[in-house]
């Protein structure tokens, strides 16, 4: 019988189509530049030139410090092993509910053995530390996270409240109904879990859901692509007809359109481009790969299963899906946003000492029973189009960096220091302190070779000093 992931010679056709750069490139420049107008940051311009391909420049000064971009994810998600530590908007990763709510889930997972366990790629999270630190009855615990308790100064510290999700799911929560309806429309009534949900099979995208938290949950973003993508579709084939047109639209076009955002991400197939793994040696190298694209297909066919749409079937082959994965791989930047928790604390120990006293004699124990996992923020993955463009340098003149302000899950850049109008903005993939040889093979995750002004100058230092030691 035939796999699912096998591609019919009618979907070839638009398979390539898909995966083919934008006619031109003046159309890339132009769609990047209407997101940098959406979003309000008119000192960048994406351009193209002809050694690295499209970076981002500076179009007007910057000077050290200042806001170069913030950017909205395009999608994204929270690592399911962080989910037990932070209940955060499935939309935008601001925290929700309260301190309250914060710690006492926290502490109830902890005392389960869920807990303290951060990262994603479908770890196992059944370790848990709580044994090394002082637990707390479980009904104070529940108090907490009920809000029938509260804790001192937490009014400091306001949190949206909780909204379910509108399908009836129990994994997703928003701060507000606009995020709400923002992640229904863009991709969540796909892949809802809940009543209404408009997915084919709620119990095989179950499955779907539960196969990449057990083995990388890279695929759940990789869905979120492919959702957006059939929901942006239906959107433009809707609007086409209510609009009466008089000139007919082929369904490819509209493909094409509603396919944009995802397109313009610098894309390879995920088998071909990630990193060998250390413990991989170079001769099982052909079976690693084949056993990653295995691992791929048994994910799309679970899919496919559940959410598939006829007019949109070119998007469920394995080339595309292999891309999506691979563009994640190449371009995502981690999500982190701040715990309010661990600034709370950090509120109380600066009280004056009679009231910080005071109030310790309340909270020390929940930070006891947190212990050094107080402070976990929310972690996640997601991409974001225009830091996308970003070029590396192991000498940066910006930085991904989050300010006090910055509560969500937006990418924010930042001036490492002044930059001049048409500079190139660069930021670091890497630990850009590391040695020479270090860096370079970090590379191999990215697919390129860096050659940087710092990386030239320390190639030729290694070169010189291995023509020294030379016997």
């Amino acid at each position: 019988m035939a796999s699912l992931c096998d591609m019919n010679d009618n979907t070839a056709a638009e398979v390539a189509s898909l995966l083919a750069p934008l006619p031109s490139l003046q159309l890339q420049e132009e769609y990047f530049n209407q997101l940098i107008s959406s979003r309000r940051c008119h000192g960048l311009l994406v351009k193209h030139n002809g050694t690295f391909g499209k970076g981002v420049y500076a179009n007007s000064e910057f000077q050290e410090d200042e806001l170069i971009l913030k950017d909205e994810i395009l999608v994204g998600i929270q690592h399911s092993s962080n989910k037990v530590d932070c209940l955060v908007c499935s939309f935008c990763f601001r925290f929700i509910g309260s301190v309250e709510k914060q710690i006492g889930r926290k502490l109830y997972f902890k005392n389960m053995g869920l807990s303290g366990c951060c990262g994603g790629g479908g770890g196992d999270s059944s370790e848990s530390s709580s044994s090394n630190h002082n637990s707390l009855p479980q009904g104070v615990v529940s108090s907490l996270m009920n809000g029938e308790m509260a804790l001192p100064h937490t009014d400091k510290f306001p949190l949206p409240s909780p909204l379910s999700c509108p399908g009836g799911c129990q994994e997703a929560f928003y701060c507000s109904g606009s995020c709400a309806e923002a992640d229904w429309e863009s991709s969540h009534s796909l892949l809802c879990t809940g009543e209404r949900s408009e997915s084919i099979s709620r119990e095989v995208l179950g499955e779907f859901i539960k196969h990449s938290n057990e083995t990388n949950d890279i695929f759940l973003l990789a869905a979120k692509a492919i959702a957006f993508t059939i929901l942006r579709y239906r959107k433009l084939k809707a609007e086409h007809v209510n609009k009466q047109a008089k000139q007919s639209v082929s369904k490819q076009s509209l493909l094409l359109e509603a396919w944009k955002p995802v397109s313009v991400g610098y894309k390879r197939r995920w088998w071909d481009c990630i990193a060998l793994p250390d413990d991989v040696d170079p001769s099982d190298e052909g079976a690693f790969r084949t056993q990653i694209k295995d691992l791929a297909c048994t994910s799309l066919e679970l899919l496919k299963t559940a959410i598939f749409d006829k007019e949109c079937e070119a998007l469920f082959s394995l080339d595309i899906y292999g891309n999506i994965i691979g563009m994640f791989e190449l371009n995502n930047l981690d999500l982190v946003v701040a715990s309010p928790v661990e600034d709370y604390f950090l509120y109380i120990d600066d009280l004056p000492d009679a009231e910080k006293d005071k109030a310790e004699e309340i909270t020390r124990p929940f930070l006891d029973a947190l212990g050094d996992e107080y402070s976990d923020c929310c972690q996640g993955t997601a991409f974001f189009p225009l830091q996308s463009c970003m070029n590396h340098s192991c000498c940066p003149n910006a930085k991904a960096f989050k300010r006090e302000e910055d509560r969500d899950g937006q990418a924010v850049i930042i001036a490492l220091r002044r930059i001049s109008k048409n500079e190139e903005v660069t930021i670091s993939y890497i630990d850009e302190e590391l040695p020479y040889e270090e860096r370079q093979a970090l590379f191999a995750d990215y697919g390129f070779t860096c050659k940087c002004p710092k990386c030239l100058e320390d190639s030729s230092v290694a070169c010189i000093t291995s023509m020294f030691l030379k016997p």
